[in-house]
């Protein structure tokens, strides 16, 4: 699985081929587990991020490997610039008087997210497990102090390398997937998907349900805006990463949503403030408030393309399918439009400024020809005196 530090391709990388770099060393292979779960959190830096140099770097300290996916082919799922993975050192959770271990690692992405996964597996637990754990542990409770010192530790490990590394631990987006490989008429995802053992009215089960899919009689995939139930003989790991890839582009987007509000805040407050200065130094507040909102502009349009592009789903039909119905489920959808409408009013706050600018611009040549034309009779007056 190794590969030598120096080798960066640049190429466009399938998901089969997600690059690795190991905080710790990991155990053998063993055979699939009858029950897992992956508690997933997803933080945004604030800063793009050069992986290939960012690999380099670590690379130094830690062994660098690829891995590979199970079950797509080859161009069938591409990822332009694949994420880092970084093996982080495993953790024990006390909870309901039960000891749970969690696998943990974290991905950094290009576009400036980082996810951290927990992951629970136990190959000899009942099916049944899957729900007690979906109810002791509904809406991540008791993970986010975990959460943290992770995120601290992962800040000492790749903060050195990155510039301006920042996080804002408050928001994130986190999401749970429920993982086993019995047969799906043998579970009710419900429970699972609501954290919850009262009884659901038939319509609000309908309601829950109604984003399932499946690639064979054996196998389901149930998508909720907060949680996911996986199972069947279908390879777990290639859907899990594709709900995965899906939080991230909706998560970016909301980071971007919100940017683009405090962006838009800020420009209020200077076009107001603008207004109680003198022309001269009003103008050269517009030309200010024009230079910032079109380099602002310029910056999350580029990062916006980039996280609609983030992995391309081409020839696998049923994988599209699921990617499709992540995103929809998380709404990318409505958050993606809330971006272009804040760059829209971006765009004519700079139109409104650049027509004001020009009428002041015009009214200061108007009054310079005045008092000019007024020196030249004033000087042709005094001259026939």
């Amino acid at each position: 699985m190794g590969v030598p530090a120096a080798r960066h391709d640049r190429r466009p990388q399938e998901l089969s081929t997600c690059r690795t770099v190991h905080y710790r060393p990991a155990g053998g292979g063993r055979s699939p587990p009858v029950i897992a779960v992956r508690f997933y959190r997803i933080y945004d830096i604030g800063t793009e991020i050069d992986l290939d140099l960012l690999e380099q770097e670590l690379s130094r300290s830690f062994p660098t490997a690829r891995t590979r996916l199970v079950r797509v082919k080859p161009t069938s799922i591409i990822v332009e610039d694949p994420p880092i993975s970084i093996q982080m050192d495993a953790v024990r959770v006390d909870r309901g008087g039960r000891s749970f271990s969690f696998a943990v690692s974290a991905r950094v992405y290009d576009i400036g997210a980082i996810s951290f996964s927990l992951v629970y597996e136990d190959p000899g637990a009942d099916y049944s497990a899957l729900e007690d754990i979906a109810v002791l542990f509904s809406e991540q409770k008791g993970l986010s102090d975990l959460y943290r010192r992770y995120l601290d530790t992962l800040g000492g490990i790749v903060g050195a390398f990155i510039k301006n590394f920042a996080i804002d631990a408050d928001f994130y987006e986190d999401y749970t997937v429920y993982l086993t490989d019995a047969s799906c008429d043998r579970i009710d995802p419900v429970p699972l998907l609501t954290g919850e053992r009262t009884g659901i009215s038939p319509q609000q089960r309908d309601e829950i349900l109604k984003n399932s899919l499946s690639y064979t009689s054996s196998d389901r995939v149930v998508l909720s805006w907060d949680s996911a139930l996986v199972c069947g003989t279908e390879p777990s790991t290639d859907l899990t990463d594709l709900i995965e890839y899906a939080n991230v582009q909706v998560f970016e987007l909301r980071y971007y949503d919100r940017e683009l509000t405090r962006q838009m805040e800020r420009m209020y407050d200077d076009i107001q403030h603008g207004k109680d200065l003198w022309w001269f130094r009003r103008t050269r507040q517009y030309h200010a408030i024009m230079a910032a909102q079109m380099e602002t502009s310029a910056e999350i349009s580029e990062i916006i393309e980039k996280i609609d592009n983030l992995i391309k789903v081409t020839e696998d039909v049923y994988y599209a399918r699921v990617y499709a119905t992540a995103l929809k489920v998380l709404r990318s959808g409505q958050w993606s439009e809330s971006v272009s409408r804040k760059i829209a009013v971006i765009h004519d706050n700079y139109s409104m400024l650049s027509d004001e600018v020009r009428i002041q611009h015009s009214n200061f040549l108007e009054w310079v020809i005045i008092v000019l034309i007024a020196l030249e009779f004033g000087l042709a007056i005094w001259q026939s005196i």
